[in-house]
């Protein structure tokens, strides 16, 4: 499978506490990891990093990791 831009999201690690405080309320966590578009548009938040790429994945999406 080609990356395109199209497909291609990125995966990173978020401080819970640099979110809005409404999300910061809804975990417990202290780290997210957030699946963000090509323009930087956050589209996902989610516990795991495993779980971020499954869910790129399953989404027809090809994660890469951000640092």
């Amino acid at each position: 499978m080609t990356k395109t831009t199209e497909n291609l999201v990125y995966v990173r690690e978020i401080q819970v506490a640099s979110l809005p405080e409404d999300v910061q309320g809804q975990t417990e966590a202290e780290i997210l990891y957030a699946i963000h578009n090509p323009d930087g548009e956050r589209i996902a938040l989610v516990d795991d990093r495993k779980l971020a790429f499954r869910v790129a994945r399953a989404n027809d999406l090809s994660p890469v990791s951000v640092h």
